[in-house]
């Protein structure tokens, strides 16, 4: 059973057409492409120009999937350094829902300025200070998909799931806004956030880590993505240390014991995998498992993760998010590996995949109307527009069959957002 809500919008039909100068259809690169629009999907790709049809100039993709987004980190992600951990700190104590919900939209609109149509946010941030819930359980959550159709983008939310602090170490500080006390719990949770978040969302699941939720526990949050059909997202092997912490205690790799714990399946995607061995791969490939990668963030932690094309080789997918970092989607597709369509692919119609929407992240008949066109700009050549050459500035966002984001407005998205944290963290 999916877990996108079939309720249906109540606008009333509408009917748009663009001519797009060089766009991106069958996994290449085509000139004077017409689209026509309708109720949200595209209902003509190709054929004679429509009298009329908005002309689109430079280079056009399907929007872009940002498969791991967490407004807590990236909110933060200009500041690094001692300062950073104890600024994050500080933002996950004092915020309540409605300022995560203007934390968050804050966030998501830098997000559609540089071409994401999708996001898949793991949702960690559930209770009250000291883990006591609010009379709505799922307020924060509410208040992501509330942010998200605020942004006007697309939102996979991935309910987190979050159950001690390290391997055999209780919760503490404000971790404990992240617990659930234990995974039953967390479950009845989901179960409700499910029915309550409407709209054109998907739910999904997420398990933090292997050193956040126990082998048994990981087993209950399998069970649910699998009695929903859902997505199932995990940060895997983020860090040495988690690598050899978990094989202290559990005489396994983390990837065996996901395996072990039901987690892997063709629904599941593995967050940053950044210290595999070779017989890690194996399984995720065998599994048919989702890998995001995080360029920009892994560079920034000096993590080694593995390439897009030994992925691709043991039979895994490779997707794109942000985490922490300050770079778009977009501007990560020159850090992967591989052909040209290979790597747009990565960034959208997988990407969007693992996050439940499988019509979308491809401009085809029937899919999702979702286009980001890039002014060509100082790029040396339409190709390397495609793959995040600097200087080719996004000049408009379509998401759904709406313009979202027009030239000009990405350096006032992101003043805002830092409007927003000075109100939170000073």
């Amino acid at each position: 059973m999916s877990r996108t809500s079939s309720r249906t919008s109540s606008r009333t039909s509408s009917r748009t057409s663009y001519l797009l100068e060089h766009g991106w259809v069958d996994d290449r690169l085509c000139s004077d492409v017409t689209v026509v629009v309708e109720d949200g999907r595209f209902v003509t790709v190709g054929g004679p120009p429509v009298p009329g049809a908005e002309r689109l100039p430079g280079v056009t993709l399907p929007g872009f999937a940002d498969v791991h987004s967490r407004v807590l980190d990236r909110a933060l992600g200009p500041w690094t350094g001692a300062g950073r951990g104890e600024r994050w700190a500080t933002l996950v104590d004092r915020l309540d829902p409605d300022g995560y919900r203007e934390l968050a939209t804050a966030v998501f609109r830098v997000l559609v300025a540089g071409g994401t149509t999708s996001v898949g946010e793991m949702h960690l941030l559930h209770h009250q200070a000291g883990g006591v819930p609010y009379d709505e359980p799922n307020a924060t959550g509410l208040a992501l998909v509330e942010a998200a159709r605020d942004a006007g983008v697309r939102i996979a939310l991935l309910d987190t799931c979050f159950l001690a602090d390290g391997f055999g170490r209780p919760v503490s500080g404000v971790a404990r806004r992240f617990s659930d006390g234990t995974a039953e719990e967390w479950q009845q949770r989901a179960d409700e956030l499910t029915a309550d978040a409407g709209g054109d969302v998907v739910v999904g699941a997420a398990v933090e880590s292997v050193e956040h939720v126990p082998l048994d526990d990981m087993r209950l949050v399998a069970e649910w993505a699998d009695r929903f059909e859902t997505p199932l997202h995990v940060r895997l092997s983020a860090s040495r240390s988690e690598n050899d912490a978990c094989s202290e205690v559990y005489g396994r790799t983390p990837t065996e014991l996901l395996s072990e714990a039901g987690v892997l399946t063709d629904r599941t995607t593995a967050v940053h995998a950044s210290y595999l061995v070779g017989s890690d791969l194996v399984r995720l490939g065998a599994a048919s498992c989702t890998v995001c990668l995080c360029p920009g963030s892994e560079r920034e932690r000096g993590a080694a993760a593995a390439s897009a094309e030994e992925l691709r080789g043991c039979g895994a997918r490779p997707v794109l998010g942000t985490a922490g970092g300050v770079l778009g989607v977009r501007e990560q597709l020159g850090h992967l590996d591989g052909p040209v369509a290979d790597r747009v692919r990565a960034a959208t119609a997988d990407g969007h995949a693992a996050l439940g929407f499988t019509d979308a992240g491809r401009i085809a008949v029937g899919h999702r109307a979702d286009l980001v066109t890039f002014d060509l700009g100082d790029a040396p050549s339409t190709e390397s527009a495609l793959v995040g050459a600097p200087g080719a500035e996004v000049v408009q966002v379509v998401v759904g069959g709406r313009v979202r984001h027009r030239a000009g407005e990405g350096p006032e998205a992101a003043r805002a957002l830092d409007r927003v944290l000075e109100r939170w963290v000073p």
